[in-house]
């Protein structure tokens, strides 16, 4: 059922194009790889599809180019059900990833190119002001501009919307961003970044998750992978395990499957714990499929993968 709480996210599109081989080249050298697939991705766009898909009410604020991966953006967006709210930018192009996945493990690295998306800024975060403010649940991520970000969560902030920061990629934040931060969703090796400790056990987990409290986050979500996800806020400390909903074909969505179906937890009165299991849900799928925006979830399937856990 979809929910009537609007869900904005700020973020930015990118076509993916996803190389899988058995290792990265060297540089200067050539390998063959096996194989290669074009489509839709960047963090705002895949959490906004993974939310509409899950039965949120998605809009994504961002910047496009004019151009063919411009029309990819808008195509994915309306088979998704996601409303666009869009800046065409004819003076830029719209961005691309490189995204490497290893053949073997599913894992990935990504090299980011904005193209318009960099070009978010404050003041197109101010012309959206009334749909920010009038969100439920506000998302946003440090793929484009942090003025930008920053803004925009001051916004939402005084509008009333819980605001989720998704600290990805990992950047230095400005002072008093992750106070503006009602729940905080880095992975592992962002909230490494963010406190200078390593996460590398569930106790290391938990202290990096006081750190970021001790900050001004009001809560945190530490993305586990495989182990699922950490939750902590003034009052509970809670391991919420990963779900198996089959072989692990590709990593690339999963923390965007994560934070764009929490997110409509949330708006659907969720409380954290429980938002927090249904992100996992929806992530435990899309690892199971290639892809960014394509691998995300359903909201059949994620109930339906929780429905069989509780059995």
């Amino acid at each position: 059922m979809t929910t009537h709480a609007p869900i904005v996210i700020l973020g930015i599109f990118v076509a993916d194009t996803a190389f899988r081989a058995t290792r990265m080249p060297r540089m200067g050298e050539t390998l063959l790889g096996q194989s290669f697939a074009l489509g839709p991705g960047g963090k705002g766009s895949n959490q906004a599809v993974a939310a509409a898909r899950a039965g949120g009410q998605a809009h994504v604020l961002t910047r496009l180019g004019r151009d063919a991966f411009a029309q990819m953006a808008r195509d994915i967006w309306a088979e998704a059900g996601v409303t666009p709210e869009v800046i065409e930018d004819a003076q830029s192009y719209t961005g691309a990833a490189f995204i490497f996945v290893d053949a073997a493990t599913g894992d990935n690295a990504i090299i980011v190119s904005p193209g318009a998306a960099a070009r978010i800024s404050a003041a197109d975060v101010e012309a959206h002001a009334a749909l920010i403010g009038g969100a439920k649940v506000f998302v946003t991520q440090l793929e484009q501009p942090m003025e930008a970000a920053l803004r925009a969560l001051q916004i939402a902030r005084a509008g009333g919307a819980l605001t989720i920061l998704n600290p990805a990629p990992a950047a230095a934040l400005p002072e008093g961003m992750l106070a503006l931060a009602d729940i905080v969703t880095p992975n592992e090796t962002e909230a490494e970044g963010l406190t200078g400790l390593p996460v590398t056990t569930m106790p290391e987990a938990e202290t990096a998750a006081r750190a970021l409290r001790a900050k001004g986050a009001g809560a945190v979500v530490i993305t586990l992978g495989e182990k699922g996800a950490l939750y902590h806020d003034a009052e509970h400390m809670v391991h919420v395990p990963a779900f198996h909903a089959g072989p692990v074909v590709e990593t690339t969505g999963a923390g965007d499957a994560f934070n764009g179906a929490m997110a409509v937890a949330l708006a659907e009165g969720a409380e954290p714990v429980r938002a927090v299991r249904f992100g996992c849900a929806a992530a435990a799928i899309s690892v199971t499929r290639g892809g960014a925006a394509a691998s995300m979830a359903t909201r059949t399937e994620i109930d339906t993968l929780i429905a069989r856990h509780a059995m």
